[in-house]
Formats: C-alpha cells, structure tokens, sequence
C-alpha cells in the first residue's frame, strides 16, 4: 500500500464515505479533484464558492478549474501548503447543477500535509 503524504483529519457534510485519497507524487501544491455526477453551472464555479483556508480561516490562493465533459472541478493552491499545518477545503452549496439544483449541505474537509 502507498504511504499517505495527507492526513484526511475530519469531513463534515453528506460527502464523507466518498472522500478517497490517490496521491502519486509528494508535493505541497497538490490539486484536490471534486467528481460531480451531474454537469454543474459554470458560473458558480469559483472562489467564492469552493475554497481553501488555514484552520483560523485564513484563505490561500487558489486557482479553481472546471471540466465540463467529466463533470469535475480542481482546487489547485498559488502557494505551497505548509508541512504539518491543518487546513480545510470548503465547497459550498453556492454550487449548483446545470439546472439549478444545490448541494443538500455544504462539505468541508480537514486535511493535514
């Protein structure tokens, strides 16, 4: 079995069983991959409605990315995330489908790197 390089620490929200971790490379920028089984509206994928933030609520620069055709959004830092730092990734229910339809509550994920 690969060794862990992020601890996953706590999961609130709906998404809990499906978190699954598959790192193959060791770095403090990885990209978190959020999977969607509908087509999302573009224009709610942003910054403002999935982010990254310290463990006081610090937010870091992100670039947010959507890929329409398989139905994915990634979460990539401008800035290196420090090692043995506790962090969360907030996607919000400002996230909405094609048609309109929101996340049933918002998921937030503590990781440690």
């Amino acid at each position: 079995m690969a060794p862990r390089y992020i601890t996953i620490e706590n999961v609130v929200g709906s998404g809990k069983s499906r978190v699954k971790q598959n790192l193959k490379f060791k770095t403090g920028n990885f990209v978190w991959r959020i999977k969607f089984t509908t087509a999302l509206n573009p224009a709610t994928v942003n910054n403002r409605n999935l982010y990254v933030t310290t463990m006081n609520q610090t937010p870091l620069l992100t670039n947010i990315r959507y890929d329409s055709v398989n139905k994915y959004i990634e979460v990539e830092p401008l800035e290196p995330y420090e090692k043995n730092e506790s962090y969360l990734l907030h996607v919000t229910t400002n996230v909405k489908s094609k048609y309109g339809q929101k996340l049933p509550n918002e998921i937030t994920l503590q990781f440690k790197v």
